[in-house]
């Protein structure tokens, strides 16, 4: 479904260039869930980017189901983001004022979606992350750990068939961690979707399909998942 082939990109830094992404070959099929570990700075990210269509290769090829997602219009880009994909960011940007199930819904107005389904179909999803009775809640009263879920739920509610998550579990407490990375790897069986994450959580490679290495902007033969650090802050979700 996903394909990146021989990928490059770029980045000027001062007289340097800097390959953030350095002939990346990966594929992510139909139903399934491929995490990615790799340091900081290792290009995790900017691959993410490049599959959501939001920067293009300077060389290789990125496509979902066969298309070019470079070749792409700014309007059929925007479509590809809207009908086909859920990107759960690592910076949560929730509006403030509004609450949990609003917040999640307000993904699918652009479709449109009546107002009244659109609550409903977020508000299944906010169940599923496991905030039913936070609903109402505005993003100010939840904790860091439960804005996080509210951003997932949101990524999740247009049913996407191609899931990018930068650190999705990055902001919970080890257990809501392996619920939300066991949520993820049963989307992409039961609906078929492509399940593509980058992630420290060590977790992620008991759950996942495969799992990959992205170091200086290589992919690495094999992997590594990453020992586990210190316990979740207290301002994770409970």
């Amino acid at each position: 479904m996903l394909a990146l082939e021989q990928v490059v990109k770029h980045y000027r830094s001062g007289s340097e260039t800097v390959r953030a992404v350095d002939r990346v070959s990966l594929t992510v099929e139909r139903g399934e869930m491929v995490a990615l570990y790799g340091p900081s700075g290792s290009g995790k990210t900017t691959l993410l980017q490049l599959a959501a269509a939001l920067l293009a290769p300077e060389a290789g090829r990125v496509s979902f189901e066969g298309r070019d997602l470079a070749a792409l219009s700014p309007d059929e880009a925007d479509d590809y983001r809207r009908l086909q994909l859920g990107f759960v960011f690592q910076d949560i940007d929730l509006w403030r004022g509004v609450s949990a199930q609003e917040n999640a819904a307000l993904k699918l107005l652009a479709d449109p979606v009546p107002w009244k389904a659109a609550c409903e179909q977020a508000g299944e999803w906010l169940k599923r992350v496991g905030l039913g009775h936070k609903l109402d809640e505005v993003p100010e009263h939840l904790s860091g750990g439960e804005r996080q879920r509210v951003a997932i739920a949101t990524a999740l509610a247009n049913e996407p068939r191609l899931i990018l998550a930068d650190e999705p579990t990055g902001s919970l407490d080890s257990r809501r961690g392996r619920e939300i990375l066991t949520l993820l790897h049963e989307i992409a069986h039961e609906r078929g979707a492509a399940v593509l994450l980058v992630t420290h959580d060590p977790q992620a490679a008991e759950i996942a399909d495969r799992v990959h290495t992205l170091r200086d902007g290589r992919l690495l033969p094999g992997a590594e998942a990453p020992s586990p650090g210190p316990p979740a802050a207290l301002d994770a979700a409970p």
